[in-house]
């Protein structure tokens, strides 16, 4: 009864869950909620999961491959409706597109785009598929059921669902090499710099395309960071929309000088969108423009970057956007998704936006009009930032909910697991810049609090509970702009230099130099300075806009070389799973388990140990009268490279006899 009066609601939403037992994007839903309706697996009976079976794809066979500088089982997987074959299907780290059974993950057809190997800026992660249904076509026909698959070397593919073989009306032969499209808006300079490591979204026919522009970190004249939208029939380019507003009839435009415009990248979308299919929708979440940390370049607020940016699917067109950070110098892009959300507010269900951001502030907002739906106030903020830099005097902060995380440095919160390392932290704290959320970066090093809160991993929204479940961490970063004349500029020419942990590289097209990361801001003994718990699970009623509860996310033995079970918070990347059975599923911890939490209380009620932590998002769906909870241990090139792997591996309770 439960269920069937849950679904009878649902059919008011606005944009539908998953139907029962399925899964058919990233996220469930087109608007991201990561919630399923099943509830087989409930608090009373999660201590009898067991492993159902486990897929390996075979990439690593107990060593780490010797190309790339990430590489890793990280894919979510979708299931098909039964009509397009019913196939569980994921990609591998080099976007291999693998079908399985799902309920035995037994392969059915694989099919590989044979992406070159060894190409040292190419980072090797596929984080999944998009599906796609051809309502012209008639039932039967080849193609009528698509998947669409972008690699990191800028090619589009489109696959027909059941069978795995490419759909020959589509681009050349079922593939579109993206080059051309991408070099034909403004700024397209260096289209070898474009990558792409997240499934398309698909909406109102359109294919839609975000981009990981690679020399957004290091170069104020980086390439445009425009998302393109191609027709998911014949692969043709629909409509392309540039972060970064060079059409004079922009009404942002005018918020850029003229010398800005013609020189900013970035501002792309590297990271998961959401959709609304009825209201032909497409929600982007927005980078920083180019160059990170640095902004002396471009005055003023910069939008269209650092935004939620609402388009239609169809044409591009902009429907609304609203600025997280204005002239952002942390890089604080908005990382997560913009979930679409149906939220009874004031006693009523309410279309709506939940935002999470980088910076620990959660927004939400009307979905048909951007309009905040807690206000948002423009406080003061810290300005003082390099010479010439033109910092907004304000930021914006929701007056509800809270902020997830501490924004203050405060120099007696130093800490370490000993007098010493507190001690050290101390010094630190004294040596480095630091202050409010929203300090800038320095030429003598600047700490940043918070680092950051919130990853692309994202949140989970329960609409029974109204309660927006996330990941967030809690320690901080540093950041320095050295003077280029001040650096070693042999050292500037090592690999890592940019990097966390690497010397400092200078920033193209400005005098200055980047570097960062967080191993200055951590103790000898690599604690971060800031107290325990580092990593928490937290839970915000968004009908109230009040935090519920937040609990430690993770032990910290495999961090220690006393492997000690303390709880401080394994930090992680990925996101959270909700089902209807009151459960909260989360790996995304560097701790190698995969958990189960109350959403009422947040108390860990299951854990189970994996071959190597789960840093991405787990799925679950129902098959043969079993729901199976289905993840990717994988590891993590900077949160877990101690243990690559590539196994997808279903847990499910054990068959009735």
């Amino acid at each position: 009864m439960r269920n069937q009066n849950l679904l009878a609601a649902l059919l008011l939403a606005c944009v539908p869950l998953a139907a029962a037992g399925e899964w058919p994007t990233w996220a469930g839903d087109q608007g991201g909620t990561k919630y399923s309706v099943l509830d087989q697996i409930n608090r009373d009976n999660v201590q009898d999961l067991e492993v159902a079976w486990t897929y390996s794809t075979g990439d690593f066979k107990g060593k780490m491959a010797p190309f790339g500088n990430s590489f890793g089982l990280q894919a979510v997987p979708i299931l098909l409706p039964e009509a397009a074959g019913g196939h569980l299907v994921f990609c591998n780290p080099f976007w291999r597109v693998i079908a399985l059974d799902p309920v035995t993950g037994k392969s059915r057809w694989e099919w590989d785009p044979k992406v070159k190997k060894g190409e040292r800026e190419l980072q090797y992660k596929c984080r999944g598929v998009s599906q796609w249904e051809d309502t012209q076509a008639e039932s039967g026909a080849f193609c009528k059921y698509r998947i669409f698959q972008i690699t990191g070397d800028r090619r589009l593919f489109a696959l027909d669902a059941k069978t795995g073989q490419l759909c020959p009306g589509f681009g050349d032969g079922g593939t579109v090499v993206m080059d051309a499209a991408i070099g034909s808006v403004a700024h397209a300079h260096d289209v070898d710099a474009i990558r792409t490591y997240f499934p398309p979204a698909v909406v109102s026919d359109s294919v839609i395309a975000g981009s990981v522009v690679g020399t957004k970190f290091e170069d104020a004249n980086a390439p445009s960071g425009a998302v393109l939208a191609f027709d998911a029939r014949t692969g043709a380019l629909k409509w392309a929309f540039d972060p970064v507003p060079r059409n004079p009839g922009d009404p942002e435009a005018a918020n850029w000088t003229p010398e800005s415009l013609a020189k900013t990248g970035g501002g792309n979308v590297w990271t998961y969108m959401t959709t609304d299919p009825a209201r032909d929708l497409v929600f982007l979440p927005t980078s920083s423009p180019s160059p990170n940390y640095y902004g002396v370049n471009r005055p003023g607020d910069n939008r269209y970057t650092n935004s939620t940016v609402a388009l239609r699917g169809s044409t591009g067109e902009l429907v609304w956007h609203f600025q997280a950070v204005h002239h952002d110098v942390w890089d604080w892009d908005v990382a997560a998704e913009p979930m679409a959300i149906d939220l009874t507010w004031e006693g009523k269900k309410r279309a709506a936006i939940a935002q999470l951001t980088k910076q620990g502030l959660v927004f939400v907002f009307d979905r048909d009009t951007g309009v905040p739906l807690w206000p948002v106030e423009e406080q003061p903020v810290d300005t003082n930032g390099i010479p010439g830099e033109q910092l907004s005097p304000t930021q914006p902060f929701p007056l509800k909910p809270p902020p997830l995380g501490e924004f203050v440095v405060k120099d007696d919160s130093a800490w370490g697991y000993t007098f010493l390392d507190r001690m050290a932290c101390k010094a630190m704290f004294a040596k480095y810049r630091h202050g409010t959320m929203f300090t800038p970066p320095s030429q003598e090093g600047t700490i940043i609090q918070p680092g950051m809160v919130t990853n692309w991993g994202g949140g989970a929204f329960d609409p029974e509970r109204n309660l927006l479940i996330t990941n967030i961490r809690r320690f901080q970063l540093f950041v320095g702009l050295p003077e280029t004349s001040t650096i070693d500029m042999e050292a500037a020419k090592h690999p890592q230099a940019g990097f966390p942990g690497g010397p400092p590289k200078p920033i193209q097209n400005t005098n200055y130099a980047m570097e960062r990361g967080p191993e200055k801001v951590f103790s000898p003994l690599f604690s971060p300075c800031t107290p325990p718990p580092w990593y928490l699970l937290t839970a915000v009623d968004l009908s109230t806009g009040d935090i519920k509860w937040q609990v430690p996310l993770g032990v910290i033995d495999k961090q220690m070389r006393l492997p000690l079970p303390l709880k401080y918070g394994a930090v992680g990347i990925g996101g959270p799973l909700i089902t209807a059975g009151g459960l909260i599923f989360i790996g995304a911890t560097a701790d190698e388990r995969f958990r189960a939490f109350d959403i009422e209380t947040g108390k860990e009620i299951w854990v189970t140990n994996l071959p190597t932590s789960n840093m991405t998002i787990p799925m679950t769906y129902e098959r043969d009268g079993r729901q199976f909870i289905v993840l990717a241990a994988g590891g993590h090139h900077i949160f877990y490279p101690q243990k690559l792997g590539d196994q997808l591996i279903a847990y499910a309770l054990p068959k009735k006899k």
